[in-house]
């Protein structure tokens, strides 16, 4: 079968990226054929497919008035994208086209094309993009549902939900108004959610009626499962050091509970410079470590070593890859009760839950995880070992994607696989 995966970002950028590439070699391990479309970018991957790819567009860098308009407009429908994709298919002839990342860069655009050859798309959503003009959920540093639960985008108006600007959220409602026209979203044959809450969320919302499932992320192709004999005595959160992450709550809870655990923080972010204030003002840059952005072995041996792992995050966290990648190392974690990460970690079983936005409760954790006995820990090391054997496994997700393709392809009058 020959499958295009589209995405606008073709390097490795987060955890969408993760699921992209970590599909690709899956379904080529299997003996498919895999073709990319995506962005122009320096930092790309190799690609036999790049000379398809959509014109880059950065809305972070500084633009003149008349670039900011054509870079809005773009958002809103990108012709480039729907005219090179088109192209992408005639020379191609995919059999099934599978979409991550899209939105705002290459966009929605591309399923007029895609629906023209009649061949059926499978959608993974990574973000709330199809439902919130954010794609967070997050208005200010705070959730909001508004939206989902009024069916009505008044409410991103009324706050300003996009970075605080009227404009920018008036060019997210006219997309989200623009689609909803359109019927973009019925032209998705199939969704994915790797969360049930954002399946949830998707079905509250009403976009489609075509079928939305809840299906947990999978591990990549050779991921080792094991339990690790050599953990050391420290806290670990790694990831992008930003504000919904709710890492000012983690050292506010660390510092109430004054222990002699260290905590490392492993990674970059625009919170940083904030933290470290935090951390000094507090005298506390002796136990708690920034380490920076890490990435392969280096990155491995930090989870490795942890006590445990820890993402507070304080706003809907899908099926976060640094969660996953720490049970299939036996690492207990502490997340907060927002989105997808309760679907992840059994209170008391394979890890503890707690309250977002809360200090305290977060410290409780803390005290928790660390008064555990050296058996009990380690039945809850070997609990989130076994949960990610069994919720992670690619060769089960791989079994179901097929399934889903050939039905798709049938149902589509396509050729049978």
């Amino acid at each position: 079968m020959k499958i295009l995966l589209v995405n606008k970002y073709h390097y490795v950028k987060g955890g969408s990226e993760t699921y992209h590439f970590g599909l690709a070699k899956l379904l080529e391990e299997h003996g498919n054929e895999v073709i990319y479309f995506a962005m122009q970018d320096e930092k790309n991957y190799d690609c036999a497919q790049a000379k398809y790819f959509s014109k880059n567009v950065d809305f972070n860098k500084s633009m003149s008035p008349f670039e900011k308009l054509t870079a809005g407009m773009h958002a809103l429908y990108s012709f480039d994208a729907k005219k090179k994709i088109e192209q992408l298919i005639e020379a191609e002839k995919p059999d099934i086209v599978h979409i991550n990342l899209v939105h705002r860069h290459i966009t929605l655009s591309i399923l007029k094309a895609i629906q023209k050859y009649n061949i059926p798309v499978v959608f993974t959503a990574h973000d709330l993009n199809c439902v919130c003009p954010t794609h967070t959920m997050l208005c200010g540093d705070k959730v909001c549902d508004r939206c989902v639960a009024e069916h009505s985008y008044k409410p991103a108006l009324e706050q300003k939900c996009v970075k605080n600007s009227a404009l920018q959220t008036y060019l997210a409602v006219i997309e989200a108004k623009n689609y909803e026209r359109m019927k973009m979203y019925d032209k998705i044959d199939f969704y994915i959610c790797p969360s049930d809450f954002y399946r949830k969320q998707f079905v509250k919302s009403g976009i489609t009626k075509n079928p939305v499932v809840h299906w947990g992320n999978f591990l990549p192709v050779g991921t080792e499962y094991k339990l690790c004999s050599n953990a050391k005595d420290y806290f670990l959160f790694f990831g992008r050091l930003s504000v919904e992450k709710g890492l000012m709550s983690l050292v506010k809870a660390y510092h109430k509970g004054n222990f002699k655990n260290k905590l490392y923080l492993v990674g970059d972010g625009p919170l940083r410079e904030e933290l470290e204030n935090y951390v000094k003002e507090n005298n506390l840059t002796e136990k708690v470590i920034f380490t920076g952005f890490q990435s392969g072995d280096a990155l491995k041996k930090y989870v490795e070593e942890a006590k445990c792992v820890i993402l507070p995050s304080e706003w809907y966290e899908n099926g976060p890859y640094s969660i996953l990648e720490a049970i299939a190392l036996g690492k207990p974690a502490i997340v907060s009760n927002n989105g997808g990460l309760p679907e992840i970690v059994d209170e008391g079983k394979t890890g503890f839950i707690c309250e977002p936005n809360n200090p305290d409760s977060l410290c409780a954790c803390l005290e928790k995880m660390n008064n555990l006995t050296e058996d009990e820990y380690l039945a809850m090391s070997k609990a989130a070992l076994e949960k990610a054997r069994e919720n992670c496994d690619c060769e089960k997700y791989y079994e179901k994607l097929m399934n889903c393709y050939k039905d798709l392809i049938k149902a589509k009058g396509g050729k049978k696989i």
